[in-house]
């Protein structure tokens, strides 16, 4: 017979030609990497103190889930008149939260830290490598912490049944406790390891996603997806508990017709039956990577849901009816439309009555009897939810039970796709060499095979080696007639320079680790560093640090114009330089010698004669350079020839521009800008800038031709074929950025289903 004979005059394969269908394959590289002292594996050094404070912060799980915190407390009374209870009925209050306020820090640490290495080394397989060794160590201390506490509350229970009368209530109680703890081992380790994959998960959210952008570009690495799993802590995957919350709950021996191999087939059947057509140079469709998109499920079937209204929708719905055949023709849908209606209950009658038992119970008259009597052993458990969820399921009309087909085959390809991303990660964990023992350390570290990973703090102290620096020359335009206006109306200028110029900032030098090489009447001169083997970004720093400095003057510039007073006029030039700077001694004052500290001064200034043929108001862009000399003609350096313009903008050199792109990963956007001689192709590059601490800062460059102009009337002649750089600072274009970002991020995120 036919897998869907009421399909008569319409046949699948004519419906699924409105469809496209994505495939998703779960891999993790660790391509480029040495193997270990085993000739197998890579072997890993974690951080001490990440050991330390993670054992601990797993203890301290464990021991609160299992409500034993008391029993293990030294020297202390023991008093509880309640047994402890692992599931606590709804409505009665929370369990006191683990003292982990140094756990989560720590290990975004670990991980940024990881995300910096790979980044100096150049290869992302570090960081896939770390986060597996991660995982690994944890699910070690998961089942180590477990017997750690067994233990304790083993020599615990010896103490009180010593022979004293007097004691012998407490023995009992203590006795009830540990047997109750140590029966509970499945649910403890479910528990802690679903709390450690919500810090991992918060972690990522929080610091890693937008670092591994900015570093690396781009749409995150799938094989991030895959370290994210939800089962990852679960021996198997098939735990009743998780999937009933998360997926759905399948059925768990040979005769349920809606356990995971018999619903593979199912799904397999129903797919095969579409004829989709086969890829280039393949014999037969490979159908488990379709299996792993939860999105083909809504485009199939629209969640159970579809509006007929369109050619599309139609076909959906015929599909949908397809789909509830299938599921009801192996006596599955009844079951599925249980599992759903269980997961609201189960914790008020787990673990009491098995999971797999309180669903067979809804639509089993068998199964209810016993359950029933159960309940009724069990005096303090009400039977009124489980009622309510037989009545609900009775009630299950055809439209309804096909909401619940179409919702079900999503849910059962997200839990098809944790469950290969499982099988990938524990592939990928034997490949892991975690090592504890420091003769083997020593040995993997001398034949150059060992990956260590350590904390911000634990980094080898050596002296810093200088090998680049990027040099910042803001300069404050007509000072001297500034300074004139203010003394002709009585003021002092040397206080209006401070508080609004010189004091902000200040205030900016130690965020940014900047350091003062000299300040002028009218200019501050600034430093960034970059040392050797440290991922400081220092050019992409100081492009964050410039565009601030012209915010906080457009700030006071306003609040200037509102008093009647002057307003100050900048120019920001900066340039990079690929070696350290010298210095000469002047006493006991060193004096910087660098080209950047001349090519800086070039890149803030502004030419008169520009200024007045450019408006400044009219303008996305702040900065502009033109060539009204050639270049063989100069007999120099053909840079001090160039007309530039430069108000309120900031001015980048080449060399900085190039070494910005080692640094930070760029989108790249080519987009019609009006500029001075009307709309033209704009380059925009914008990428993100880490500050530390979990901050990130968007960044826009444009990348312009210098223009040939004839000076005397600043006609437009051709464009040359050199480039300059502005890093933008006019709020419209990064608007215009953050929308093109939020594009392609959703994009992204839709690439492989939720």
């Amino acid at each position: 017979m036919a897998p869907f004979p009421f399909l008569q005059r319409e046949s699948l394969a004519e419906l699924a030609r409105h469809f496209q269908l994505q495939g998703y394959t779960p891999v993790l590289e660790l391509e480029g990497l040495f193997t270990g002292i085993d000739n197998l594996r890579h072997d890993v050094y974690l951080s001490p103190k990440f050991v330390e404070v993670a054992r601990e912060h797993i203890f301290r799980l464990i021991a609160r889930d299992g409500q034993v915190e008391d029993l293990l407390k030294e020297k202390k009374e023991i008093s509880s008149d309640i047994p402890p209870q692992i599931f606590r009925p709804s409505g009665q209050e929370e369990q006191k939260p683990v003292n982990g306020f140094e756990f989560k820090p720590v290990l975004a640490d670990l991980l940024v830290e990881s995300l910096n290495h790979a980044k100096n080394e150049n290869k992302p397989s570090l960081d896939i490598l770390l986060r597996l060794a991660v995982v690994k160590f944890f699910r070690n201390e998961l089942a180590a912490q477990f017997n750690v506490i067994l233990e304790k509350l083993r020599m615990r229970q010896a103490e009180y049944e010593a022979p004293r009368q007097h004691q012998m209530a407490k023995a009992v109680q203590i006795r009830e406790r540990f047997s109750v703890f140590q029966l509970s081992k499945k649910i403890l380790l479910r528990k802690s390891g679903q709390e450690l994959f919500q810090t991992l998960r918060d972690v990522d959210k929080e610091f890693l996603v937008r670092m591994r952008r900015a570093l690396f570009g781009g749409a995150d690495n799938p094989a991030y997806g895959v370290l994210l799993n939800r089962l990852m802590f679960t021996d198997d995957g098939r735990d009743d508990a998780i999937a009933a919350e998360h997926y759905v709950m399948l059925g768990k021996f040979d005769r349920d017709p809606d356990r995971f191999g018999a619903i593979e087939d199912v799904v397999r059947t129903f797919i095969a039956a579409l004829g989709l057509p086969m890829p280039e140079g393949k014999d037969q469709l490979e159908l488990d990577p379709l299996f792993n998109v939860p999105d083909n499920a809504q485009e199939l079937v629209a969640g159970g849901t579809p509006d007929d209204s369109s050619a599309k929708g139609k076909a959906q719905k015929a599909l949908l009816a397809a789909w509830v055949s299938a599921l009801d023709a192996t006596g599955a849908l009844d079951r599925i439309v249980a599992a759903y209606e269980t997961a609201p209950i189960l914790s008020e009658y787990s673990p009491v009555i098995n999971a797999q038992q309180l669903k067979s119970a809804l639509v089993s008259k068998t199964e209810r009897v016993r359950v029933e009597r159960l309940l009724e052993q069990h005096g303090r458990m009400s039977r009124t939810s489980f009622d309510a969820a037989v009545k609900r399921v009775g009630k299950y009309g055809s439209g309804e039970r096909a909401k619940v087909a179409g919702r079900f085959l999503r849910d059962y390809m997200r839990y098809h796709r944790d469950l290969r991303s499982l099988e990938t990660v524990n592939a990928s964990l034997d490949r892991v060499n975690l090592l504890t023992n420091d003769r083997l350390r020593e040995l993997s570290a001398i034949n150059n095979t060992l990956y260590e990973f350590l904390l911000t703090s634990e980094q080898k102290k050596k002296e810093d080696r200088v090998v680049h620096h990027v040099i910042l020359k803001a300069d404050i335009r007509d000072s001297t007639t500034l300074t004139r206006t203010l003394s002709e109306r009585g003021l002092n200028p040397a206080s209006y320079f401070s508080l609004n110029f010189y004091d902000p900032i200040n205030k900016l030098l130690p965020k940014y680790e900047a350091s003062k090489v000299f300040i002028e009447g009218d200019a501050v001169i600034l430093a960034l560093f970059g040392y050797e083997g440290k991922q400081e970004f220092p050019v992409a720093r100081t492009c964050v640090m410039a565009r601030e400095m012209i915010s906080i003057v457009r700030a006071y510039n306003e609040r200037s114009q509102r008093a009647n007073l002057p307003t100050l006029e900048l120019g920001i030039g900066i340039s990079y330089q690929d070696s350290a700077p010298l210095y000469l001694m002047d006493g006991s004052s060193r004096i910087m010698i660098s080209k950047a500290l001349n090519e800086s001064d070039r890149l803030s200034g502004c030419n008169k004669g520009a200024r007045r043929f450019i408006s400044p108001s009219e303008n996305l862009f702040n900065v502009y350079s033109f060539k009204t000399v050639e270049d063989e003609d100069t007999g120099g350096n053909p840079d001090e020839f160039l007309m530039r313009y430069n108000v309120g903008g900031i001015h980048l050199n080449e060399a900085g521009f190039q070494a910005m792109q080692r640094e930070i990963t760029f989108d790249t956007y080519e987009v019609g800008l009006p500029t001075l001689w009307g709309e033209e192709k704009v380059r925009l590059y914008s990428g993100l800038v880490p500050l530390g601490g979990g901050l990130f800062h968007l960044v826009v460059l444009r990348e312009a031709r210098i223009a040939r102009i004839d000076a005397s009337d600043f006609s437009f002649e051709a464009w040359t074929e050199r480039r300059y750089y502005e890093v933008c600072t006019n709020q419209k274009i990064y608007d215009f950025v953050e929308s093109q970002r939020n594009v392609k991020a959703m994009k992204d995120g839709s690439a492989v289903g939720s």
